[in-house]
């Protein structure tokens, strides 16, 4: 296979998975568009049926009226046998000849449009049968699909309530560090302040000459001088 045969079946291919793709789409609209068709086939079945029917019935009749027509005329060919006219009793005949052809033709024709309505309205039930399992499959089908639409709907829900509650989890422990990093801040701002204080008040003491930053050896020598005296 040569190189522009293969691209033309790589193209082949790909439109008809297109083409798949669309049908696999629409394939509850085109389900029901076929349910519909079907249910469209079965009114003009039944308008055909009613129409055979309507056939048959006329031909019974037909066949009613004609064999009453052989009947009579088979009273007139005997009279006239009686009466000797033999003539007459001919052509009486004749007509009962021709009545007798037209009733096998009805009574054939009346027998062909039974045998039609009976197939017909057999195929017909079954047609009903079969539409209305298949009505029952189309709405196990959509019940099918919006449960699944609903699920898919709360999964997705789900995952952003997850991801968003990530979120707000990662937001919450950012705003409880900067609240114990001030807090730490604070604390330690508050201890300076302390010990600032604390200098201050040495500062005083010494400078009031209560106190003195530190201790000169003659004060320690009078110190010990005191302990031993």
């Amino acid at each position: 296979m040569n190189i522009w045969a293969k691209m033309m079946t790589a193209l082949r291919g790909g439109i008809n998975e297109a083409g798949e793709a669309v049908v696999d789409g629409q394939a509850l609209r085109i389900l029901d568009q076929e349910v519909r068709d079907a249910s469209e086939e079965l009114k003009l079945s039944k308008n055909g049926l009613a129409e055979i029917m309507a056939r048959q019935k006329l031909a019974e009749e037909k066949c009613t009226t004609l064999q009453a027509g052989v009947d009579e005329h088979e009273g007139y060919a005997v009279k006239a046998l009686e009466k000797g006219d033999e003539p007459l009793a001919r052509e009486v005949a004749e007509k009962m000849a021709d009545l007798e052809a037209q009733y096998a033709q009805e009574k054939e024709a009346a027998e062909n449009y039974t045998a039609s309505a009976t197939k017909l309205r057999s195929a017909i039930k079954q047609t009903e049968h079969n539409i209305k399992r298949l009505k029952q499959q189309v709405d196990t089908v959509k019940a099918t699909e919006n449960v699944q639409r609903a699920q898919a709907a709360v999964a997705d829900r789900h995952s952003g309530s997850n991801s968003k509650m990530r979120t707000a989890m990662d937001s919450l422990e950012r705003i409880k560090e900067k609240q114990a990093l001030k807090d730490a801040q604070m604390s330690a701002a508050s201890e300076l302040a302390e010990d600032a204080s604390d200098n201050s008040l040495q500062e005083k003491l010494e400078e009031a000459g209560i106190t003195s930053a530190s201790n000169s050896a003659d004060d320690i020598l009078e110190r010990l001088k005191r302990k031993n005296s």
